[in-house]
């Protein structure tokens, strides 16, 4: 799947959030490293504590389903659904995909490929 493919199926999810207080819809697409693709979107709550992130739905939706590896992430997001401009990984999504990906993890956004390492180069770990 190319990185492209990904980014479109990031998109085509963040047209699913719920998002209803922000308006900043967020739509994630996870690769596993066999090749499946899962898909989230931000789903927000009044209690804005209890709002979760695309990035962790999609991973959750993958860790709940047996894969724990991953080969790369593309995540858009945006106010009033543009999608123009980079949506970057909070530092909880960060920390959630440290815990399966090594630094090198691929994250794909609109303005190119980051790596975990970049984002994120301190972390929480065993």
């Amino acid at each position: 799947m190319t990185d492209h493919e990904l980014s479109e199926l990031a998109k085509a999810a963040s047209k699913k959030a719920y998002s209803r207080y922000s308006d900043f819809s967020v739509g994630a697409a996870l690769l596993t490293k066999d090749g499946r693709v899962f898909t989230g979107c931000n789903i927000e709550n009044g209690s804005y504590s209890l709002t979760v992130c695309a990035e962790r739905v999609a991973i959750f939706k993958a860790v709940s389903e047996g894969c724990t590896e991953f080969a790369a992430i593309a995540i858009t997001g945006g106010a009033g659904g543009d999608t123009s401009q980079p949506c970057y990984p909070c530092g909880a999504c960060l920390q959630v995909m440290s815990e399966f990906c090594g630094g090198g993890f691929r994250i794909i956004l609109t303005d190119g490929v980051h790596t975990l390492d970049e984002l994120m180069p301190k972390r929480f770990g065993l």
